[in-house]
């Protein structure tokens, strides 16, 4: 396959990769650098590429697994948290801080649940997909979706309860 072909195959398909690796990733320069991997892995293996049948779904998938591939790394977990620890927020009103640590406590308790659990959650709740298109993102049945966003949502709530509830004793 030469390079004209390979850009008429896979190029037009670059926003929906795109997005795909931002929404799993939810960071610009990481989703970049996924899809750039990825174009090389098609690169290396041109010849091989001319017996797929869908080149938008092989895509979507190469980009998918590449991400979570990305998310399970050891290195990449402890840069993201080394990034979240060092951020400083604004001095802002009492009532802002209060929300603010809410939702911090609750974003590390998403970071606690299992990754598929943690994906679910966020794309649900969070970006507001709906179940079919996490369903195209994550492989999962609708039904399993909604287990997996059930026991996320349980635990999220347990755990923020314990919390909240051994705070006030300490008071």
């Amino acid at each position: 396959m030469d390079a004209a072909s390979f850009k008429k195959m896979f190029l037009p398909y670059h926003r929906k990769l795109y997005g795909v690796a931002f929404r799993l990733l939810e960071n610009e320069d990481d989703a970049r650098d996924v899809l750039q991997d990825a174009y090389l892995k098609l690169w290396d293996k041109r010849d091989a590429l001319g017996i797929i049948d869908n080149p938008e779904a092989f895509c979507t998938t190469l980009v998918r697994n590449m991400c979570l591939d990305l998310l399970r790394s050891p290195r990449y977990v402890r840069e993201r948290q080394q990034v979240e620890l060092t951020e400083s927020l604004p001095i802002t009103a009492p009532d802002e801080t209060d929300a603010r640590d809410k939702v911090q406590v609750v974003q590390t308790l998403v970071a606690r649940l299992p990754l598929q659990q943690q994906q679910v959650i966020r794309l649900r709740d969070m970006l507001g997909y709906t179940f079919q298109e996490i369903e195209q993102l994550t492989g999962l049945s609708a039904n399993n979706i909604r287990v997996v966003l059930s026991r996320a949502r349980k635990k999220i709530r347990e755990d923020y309860f314990k919390q909240h509830d051994y705070e006030k004793r300490r008071d």
